[in-house]
């Protein structure tokens, strides 16, 4: 049962999404990065999907220069801010460090790349230049992570770049799926806020791009099109009762309680649905929203889940209960939720079994489907010569992510399914680099 009680105001949301990652002070900052060894052909930094040189900057913040800190990981990773909270370093970065082969306590990497990009950001301090205007324009559809990293290497490279936004606000995921514990609205948006004021990108809310016409007219208008779409809304369970009043899927209910926090009303039963990274999110969050008895329900087996084991771990902390091996099969109540039918199942060499005649009822007063995203195959099918995957993911070339549409490049979990931020923003330079090189060919 969840200790957590219902949050009636900020200060009270605050304190039950107490950052898993605080800010560290001058001191802090010192002390820890002190403990760095500097290692040759350093596992960290190779562990890193952007590549940030993390010795330099540790290294860099210890002899006091956290400008050149800073610079070393913007260099790198446009939303090295960001990722320096949200990043499971646990498993990349942290994961990787020599320390954690002689039981000390790894680098704490992420909280001092936090430290140094928030500084320059928090002294308004100027790292980059527009580059000299080249004379062409580039559109990018979405103001996620691989959508703002592809805009900000387009302008040092002095491409003139519009962002195109469904949403009123920026950063995708970084603003609307991840859970509060991790980064705060604020520091998500002052990023994006810091960047866009040095390089000069256009950024148009409210603005999506959903249909033929709209398209024709980007590929009138600029000389080439970045795709940062991101996945698309929760897939459907396909369940008799699916329809009925609170059943929600995981991303649309975060994205809520990151626009809402306290006032997002979370009833006291709920049952989350899924294994993977977000069921865990979607578990946690409800239990910090007061609700008094989550459930997390997985198909499988414990070990079979796609979470990572600290995800897990911090929604049990937080008084989450897990149920393993069962399935549900119908969402029951008069119009409105009020229990869940599962069947228990049985995983036979690989294969899921259901186990007849097991039915049970759970009483409940909302669902959450954490069970994946659907593809925005709909939206892309309307590209003429792009070409999709078994998965509905964009097919790029590896190395430069341009599309099978020469004009096209994309990015982020529109092309890899749904990863990390960090994935996204390495995806989005590299497409930059890629538009680049094949308007350059052009010439």
């Amino acid at each position: 049962m969840s200790e957590y009680k219902r949050p009636l105001s900020e200060a009270e949301f605050e304190k039950n999404f107490k950052q898993k990652k605080p800010l560290m002070n001058q001191t802090e900052a010192f002390y820890e990065s002190s403990r760095c060894l500097f290692c040759y052909d350093a596992p960290c930094m190779n562990a890193c999907p952007t590549a940030i040189d993390i010795p330099l900057f540790i290294k860099q913040i210890n002899t006091g220069n956290v400008t050149g800190a800073a610079k070393t990981i913007f260099d790198a990773n446009w939303l090295g801010n960001a990722c320096g909270k949200v990043c499971p370093t646990g498993v990349l970065c942290e994961g990787a460090c020599v320390y954690n082969l002689q039981d000390v306590p790894a680098i704490q990497i992420g909280r001092l790349q936090h430290y140094a990009t928030e500084k320059v950001m928090r002294e308004d301090i100027e790292l980059f230049r527009a580059g000299e205007p080249n004379g062409r324009k580039v559109a990018v559809i979405g103001a996620g992570p691989a959508g703002i990293a592809c805009a900000c290497e387009l302008r040092v490279m002095g491409y003139e770049v519009d962002i195109f936004e469904a949403k009123e606000k920026p950063s995708g995921l970084t603003v609307y799926g991840i859970a509060p514990y991790k980064i705060t609205n604020e520091e998500a948006l002052d990023e994006v806020e810091y960047l866009q004021k040095q390089l000069g990108f256009s950024i148009h809310y409210n603005h999506p791009i959903s249909d033929e016409a709209a398209l024709k007219d980007l590929e009138n208008d600029y000389a080439a099109i970045f795709i940062g779409v991101g996945s698309g809304p929760t897939r459907s369970l396909l369940l008799k009762g699916e329809e009925k009043e609170n059943v929600v899927g995981a991303v649309e209910w975060i994205e809520d309680l990151r626009m809402k926090h306290h006032e997002l009303y979370v009833p006291e039963r709920v049952v989350v649905i899924g294994g993977g990274n977000t069921a865990m999110d979607a578990a946690s969050e409800s239990a910090r929203m007061g609700a008094k008895s989550v459930i997390l329900a997985y198909r499988r087996d414990k070990e079979r889940m796609g979470a990572y084991k600290f995800e897990y771990e911090t929604a049990i902390s937080a008084g989450v209960q897990s149920w393993f091996g069962i399935q549900p099969v119908e969402i029951l109540g008069n119009g409105k939720v009020e229990g869940i039918r599962f069947v228990k199942t049985t995983d036979q060499n690989g294969r899921l079994e259901i186990i007849e005649g097991s039915e049970f009822d759970v009483p409940c007063d909302m669902v959450i489907k954490a069970t994946g995203q659907a593809k925005l195959g709909g939206f892309l099918k309307q590209i003429s010569g792009l070409e999709l995957d078994s998965r509905n993911r964009i097919k790029v070339n590896s190395t430069t992510f341009q599309t099978t549409n020469p004009k096209y490049f994309a990015g982020g979990d529109a092309v890899n399914g749904g990863a990390e931020v960090v994935n996204a923003c390495f995806d989005g330079k590299m497409a930059a680099k890629g538009i680049d090189l094949w308007l350059d060919s052009l010439l």
